[in-house]
């Protein structure tokens, strides 16, 4: 989406003048400068629709893993409700695993939201710079003077420089995306390089908190009885 951004650019600056001097028509030169406009707006748009259903997509897969934490929670109180210990416990080590998965997701559905938000605000900023060209087209158009149209065109870039700076934020924003990204393989990689003593110690982790939380919910449970 760089590329879009840089090609809007490209439009609006060094050679819109050489173009207004050297046609006969500058109606027509303004009107290829809008369709182009119009063009590179309309794909900048593709990538926008594209960010924010990638975000609601993880969305969407966060909401399930929380469902099922829940479902497996249930799941627990009503085997310790049939005197089934071991198996309210098997469903707590399940519940645990899907928490996992539900705090690696948090952070990064945060970034995508934050992410699809800012594209959706810089491409309402090019929109509304495209509309503000339109209305200076009659205005444009009215000048007769090849210097009159450029020192109107100079102005018109003025009013665009809000919008170009969408081109930078997004280059930040794509370097935030590409160091989550190594970060994530970087974590694979430990995760994948874990020595047989370490996973124990997880595994002993993971068991304790599954005690935990399960003497918790006979505490609960006792309460509720009482």
């Amino acid at each position: 989406m760089s590329s879009i951004f840089k090609r809007v650019s490209d439009i609006i600056n060094a050679n819109l003048n050489d173009l207004i001097d050297r046609l006969e028509d500058p109606e027509r030169v303004i009107k290829q400068i809008i369709r182009e406009m119009e063009d590179n707006i309309r794909q900048a748009k593709e990538g926008v629709v594209n960010a924010i259903a990638s975000e609601k997509q993880l969305f969407h897969e966060l909401e399930k893993h929380r469902n099922s934490s829940q479902e497996w929670l249930s799941k627990a109180e009503t085997a310790l409700q049939a005197d089934k210990e071991d198996l309210a416990r098997s469903a707590l080590a399940r519940k645990k695993e899907i928490d996992l998965i539900i705090t690696s997701l948090e952070p990064a559905w945060a970034s995508a939201k934050a992410t699809s938000d800012r594209l959706k605000a810089q491409l309402l900023q090019l929109e509304n710079k495209l509309e503000e060209t339109k209305r200076k087209r009659t205005t444009l158009l009215a000048r007769q003077r090849a210097t009159e149209a450029r020192q109107q065109m100079d102005s018109t870039m003025n009013t665009f420089h809000a919008g170009l700076d969408a081109q930078a934020r997004f280059d930040r924003m794509e370097d935030k995306v590409e160091e989550m990204e190594a970060r994530a393989e970087a974590m694979d990689e430990l995760h994948n390089d874990m020595s047989a003593l370490e996973n124990e110690f997880l595994q002993l982790e993971t068991d304790n908190d599954v005690e935990t939380e399960l003497n918790a919910l006979k505490m609960k449970m006792q309460k509720n009885a009482g």
